[in-house]
């Protein structure tokens, strides 16, 4: 970007009260809002390398979820549905009726969620390495489901334990090699995302969070994977405008489940950023604030209209409308006739 720091919008931290739980978000700038959603265990800080920046022509808000950062912790529904109704409630509070909605991770999910329940509210869509494709997750999420993990959590308290984290993994991700497994499987390819992972379980040391973390991670993954989807309700994206980001090295979310969703909604725009992990706006964010301003500028804001919102209920999904190769569709049809829930 070659607009000088100095030129750019100040970020506040500000809290309402909604429905008696105080909510935290940040926000900056004026204008067309855009509404960016972390990912689960994280909080809105995770959106400071470009928050500023789309703020020079946007309102950026950036809302810590319900659980996380600095808003309140209770013991509530921590699901995807209840996530896209507090989003709801927070912009009727602060009076902003229409919003791009850019999600990334567990806000992925929930950001297609909004769209879903709340229509008339969004008016572009931005998966980020987003959840709800296929099962496919890291099997670390799938082992912190199980009934011993809030114990082990507890173990981010004791004193010493996350230097040492932080140690171990600086060092498998500069060794290239390891016994035992494939050069494709090298410790530095599988620590692209350790710094930010770890970071995540810092903020998982803190009080509350833990509980608040198992609930919403047990809201959308179980011991076989990710338990919802969002690929059955693709079809009603069908003039809503959508940008699709990966990073090629995500260790939490295979980058294949961008090709997925891009089949599944070929009328989405799919960006691989080369290199980069599971928060590709970290890796290159001068990149992803161009990309999401040029995809803002090139689309027309979606104009709800209730009539066709309601043929498309009507009609269902159309296989006819996946695209790609012989082996993709098929991953969309498994995606979409798999046993999950939705929310």
């Amino acid at each position: 970007m070659t607009e000088s720091n100095s030129a750019l919008p100040p970020v506040r931290i500000e809290y309402r009260t909604v429905h008696g739980y105080r909510r935290a978000f940040r926000i900056a700038g004026s204008g067309p809002a855009i509404l960016l959603l972390h990912g689960i265990g994280d909080n809105s800080s995770t959106w400071d390398p470009v928050i500023a920046r789309l703020a020079r022509t946007h309102t950026v808000i950036a809302p810590d979820l319900l659980g996380h950062g600095l808003s309140d912790k209770p013991r509530a529904d921590y699901s995807v549905a209840a996530f896209a109704n507090g989003m709801r409630d927070l912009l009727v509070v602060l009076g902003i009726p229409k919003v791009t909605v850019v999600g990334h991770s567990l806000g992925g999910g929930v950001a297609m969620q909004f769209c879903y329940q709340f229509p008339r509210f969004a008016e572009r869509l931005v998966l980020v390495a987003a959840g709800g494709v296929t099962r496919e997750v890291n099997p670390a999420l799938r082992l912190a489901t199980l009934p011993g993990a809030p114990a082990l959590l507890q173990t981010l308290r004791v004193p010493g334990v996350l230097p040492a984290l932080r140690a171990l993994s600086g060092t498998l991700s500069t060794m290239e090699s390891a016994p035992g497994l494939p050069a494709r499987l090298s410790p530095k390819q599988l620590m692209t995302d350790h710094e930010d992972l770890l970071r995540v379980l810092s903020d998982l040391a803190q009080p509350g969070s833990q509980a608040a973390f198992v609930r919403t991670l047990r809201a959308v993954v179980d011991w076989r994977g990710q338990s919802i989807t969002m690929v059955d309700r693709a079809h009603l994206t069908q003039w809503l405008p959508m940008l699709i980001v990966w990073g090629s090295k995500d260790t939490v979310i295979p980058v294949h489940h961008a090709q997925i969703a891009g089949a599944a909604i070929p009328h989405a725009q799919v960006e691989i950023y080369s290199g980069a992990g599971h928060f590709p706006f970290h890796d290159d964010p001068d990149r992803f604030v161009d990309d999401v301003l040029t995809f803002i500028a090139s689309t027309d804001p979606v104009d709800f209209d209730p009539v066709s919102w309601r043929e498309l209920m009507c009609a269902g999904r159309r296989l006819d409308d996946i695209v790609g190769d012989d082996q993709l569709i098929e991953e969309v049809l498994e995606a979409m006739e798999d046993e999950r829930s939705v929310s």
